[in-house]
């Protein structure tokens, strides 16, 4: 294993009361005082407050996104730094006809989208991956693996040393920074799901257009989530996708880039715009990032070669939807971006491409918790353990 730096979506970076007044209109002793909080459960005035509450903050963004169209929007093309096709766009029906006929439903378009599950008890935490690829002509394929995380073998002089150790090892497991054994695991899970989920989609498909879930330049991948064999594997099979496949689209599902986001609700449906490079992304990951000098010489070639000949942008579907962050090659991106409106306008609703809901749902199908959960289950009681591993409560958020 490389470098040990981290990014943890999981941990929200803590700040002071000055930001929690900012964010909350209201002191933090105020919200600790139980003299503020109420008894019981008043649905009168918690639905009073909820409307006014959201009433407000619509309101707001409404005037918002006014300001944003009439303003923003159009200086985007012209701003110091932008990317090659950048501004603001629209998606006209006789395009969104030829896309549907043409690309989409003449099997021209593939996607790939996959899960993870994971069973975690004292002995042995069993992690299953599966990925799905899917056009309107039918699956491409699904594939799996499995991880089963396994203690180190401890070799100690004597049974109490060893079972000291493996206590010791475990406690460990439960505060990463602490850099116990396994305390990369959950990112290194990440990380090969990012990788098996592009990988598949640079080997395996067919299609000349290719659509995947996040950013194809994953940071778990550009770090190797601390791991030098992933990184080497993931920035080969990266560069195969920038050289040998660069009609890609990628669609965010989250609500990361929420300042981009807020642009986004001032477009119209069938609008896109295209926003910047991943160049200084992809710089902010070399900073941040505790690489080895291999590691980093590795990184910083793939990052100066090619970070900058990916662009992200925002489209939006429908009215009734949010929009989304998307991202594709510089030299393809417009029509990237109609082809992930045009998937995502099948489902207004949604306002996101049915083609990655549909792997999905595919995934969840094949190697969903459920059947998952009852395979381990059933293996457990073969064993004879019955239920004295099994947690059985869901982690509290």
């Amino acid at each position: 294993m490389g470098g040990h730096g981290r990014f943890d979506d999981d941990d929200e970076e803590l700040t002071g009361d000055e930001d929690f007044r900012g964010s909350f209109r209201e002191d933090l002793e105020r919200t600790l005082n139980l003299e503020t909080w109420a008894e019981g459960l008043d649905l009168q005035v918690i639905m009073e407050r909820y409307r006014r509450e959201i009433g407000g903050a619509i309101q707001k963004e409404d005037q918002l996104r006014s300001i944003i169209r009439q303003e923003l929007l159009p200086r985007l093309k012209t701003r110091p730094g932008a990317p090659e096709g950048a501004g603001l766009y629209q998606l006209s029906m006789e395009q969104l006809a030829d896309i549907h006929s043409g690309l989409l439903f003449a099997g021209q378009v593939e996607a790939v989208n996959g899960i993870s599950v994971t069973h975690e008890t004292l002995p042995l935490d069993i992690t299953q991956l599966g990925i799905a690829a899917i056009g309107y002509g039918g699956t491409a394929g699904t594939f799996s693996q499995r991880l089963f995380r396994r203690e180190v073998t401890v070799d100690a002089p004597d049974p109490y040393q060893e079972a000291l150790s493996y206590i010791e090892m475990r406690q460990n497991r439960t505060h990463p920074g602490r850099g116990g054994p396994d305390s990369l695991s959950r990112l290194a899970r990440r990380g090969i799901r990012a990788y098996a989920e592009r990988a598949i989609l640079v080997e395996k498909l067919k299609a000349p257009w290719r659509m995947g879930q996040g950013n194809p330049l994953a940071r778990e991948l550009i770090t190797g989530s601390g791991y030098k064999s992933l990184l080497k594997v993931s920035l080969e099979m990266l560069k195969r996708l920038m050289n040998a496949h660069p009609r890609f689209v990628f669609v965010s599902a989250r609500m990361e880039d929420r300042g981009f986001l807020t642009m986004g609700h001032a477009l119209r449906p069938g609008e896109f715009v295209i926003l910047e490079s991943l160049k200084q992304e992809g710089k902010d990951i070399l900073e941040g990032w505790q690489y080895d000098l291999e590691e980093y010489d590795l990184a910083r070639e793939f990052i100066n070669t090619y970070s900058h000949k990916v662009v992200k942008g925002l489209f939006r579907a429908s009215d009734n939807a949010p929009p989304r962050v998307f991202y594709a090659h510089v030299d393809h991106a417009h029509m990237a971006a109609c082809v992930a409106i045009a998937d995502s306008m099948l489902r207004p609703e949604q306002g996101y491409p049915m083609l990655l809901d549909v792997a999905e749902a595919t995934c969840r199908s094949a190697f969903g918790v459920d059947g998952f959960e009852g395979l381990v289950q059933d293996a457990y009681a073969q064993a004879d353990a019955r239920l004295q591993y099994f947690n059985g409560r869901k982690q509290r958020r």
